[in-house]
């Protein structure tokens, strides 16, 4: 007699026990019995199938409609047993994923970390915060021998793990550039063709690429159909739009960038953003671009970096807030 033969004849002793004394202490051996079952990796559906064993060696034909219905839980377990080894084997591959997303994510944190720079005459501020694990939103700060400031602030039109490697591609690129191309209308330029040779066609990135001299004051910039940002004229208390036109990066082969100047007086500021920012939603509609300006100019008075963190938190504090983008935001304030 195997194990489950004797598992049968213990079974049909304590049901039979059971039936005919009606005593509970009967049920108590019957959960031991089940305990043990679990210990030795037995399924629900085995043990149907003993108590089944059992009633017809007790009552045969007696409870043909009885078996019946339990030959109908035991299909049901056993689809049910499947079921739940598919669902935990998912779950386990899910697990799995996530955490494998979770280290891509630190590393890509890793490889396009940028350092704010600390230079006298600027104030300078920035922040990024995913939709997701991985940022498809992209910024970087870059010094000129020749003392200028470039900064490039860019957003894959899409999501996922396919942005952040695009995002990555993009630092390198830049990273690859000899420093005397580094002109916004060269960068964008030569950026065009690094994604149109290396990017899908069917996913596009927006850039601004922008210097600043502090000799001069001299603002110069050019943009890859990015969200356009904003100068503030300290002088005049009033908010301008950047103007500056642009096709994204990786749609034409060869593309011409236009390049733009602008003079940046004391107190100034330069705001650069992604469409993350003002399309994220508030009870259920996009915050205008005319909130955004409002919530930087009354957090104005602060340092750049506690600046773009306030006005970050302004929005995420509200009870019908939601992020529906890579929400990035730099604001560049001119000090003296």
């Amino acid at each position: 007699m195997n194990k489950i033969e004797a598992d049968g004849q213990v079974y049909k002793k304590l049901l039979r026990q059971y039936l005919e004394s009606d005593n509970n202490s009967f049920l108590d051996e019957a959960k031991r019995m089940s305990i043990s079952f679990v210990s030795r990796n037995i399924y629900p559906e085995e043990i149907v199938r003993i108590h089944m064993k059992a009633i017809d060696s007790l009552y045969g034909e007696m409870f043909n409609d009885y078996k019946r219905s339990l030959q109908f839980l035991l299909e049901a377990l056993i689809a049910y047993r499947k079921a739940h080894e598919e669902f935990e084997k998912l779950k386990l591959e899910q697990y799995e994923l996530k955490s494998e997303i979770q280290v891509a994510a630190n590393m890509q944190k890793t490889l396009l970390a940028t350092k704010v720079p600390e230079i006298d005459c600027l104030d300078i501020g920035a922040i990024s915060v995913p939709f997701r694990q991985m940022n498809g939103d992209y910024f970087h700060f870059v010094q000129g021998e020749d003392g200028a400031l470039g900064v490039a602030i860019a957003d894959v039109i899409g999501k996922g793990v396919p942005a952040a490697l695009s995002m990555s591609m993009i630092k390198y690129a830049m990273d690859s550039f000899y420093e005397e191309s580094m002109s916004p209308s060269a960068i964008l330029r030569n950026l065009n063709r690094v994604v149109e040779r290396n990017v899908a066609s069917n996913m596009f990135i927006t850039m601004f690429y922008g210097q600043f001299f502090s000799a001069s004051n001299l603002f110069r910039f050019a943009s890859a159909g990015h969200e356009p940002g904003f100068i503030y004229r300290a002088r005049k208390k009033k908010f301008m739009e950047i103007d500056a036109k642009g096709i994204v990066l990786g749609v034409l082969k060869h593309t011409y960038y236009n390049q733009y100047e602008i003079q940046i007086e004391k107190d100034d500021m330069i705001i650069l953003l992604t469409d993350g920012v003002t399309e994220c939603s508030r009870g259920g509609r996009f915050v205008k671009r005319e909130e955004v300006i409002e919530i930087i100019e009354k957090y104005a008075d602060l340092p750049a970096q506690q600046h773009v963190e306030q006005v970050y938190r302004h929005f995420h504090q509200l009870d019908d807030f939601e992020l529906k983008d890579d929400f990035t935001l730099i604001i560049i304030k001119r000090k003296v």
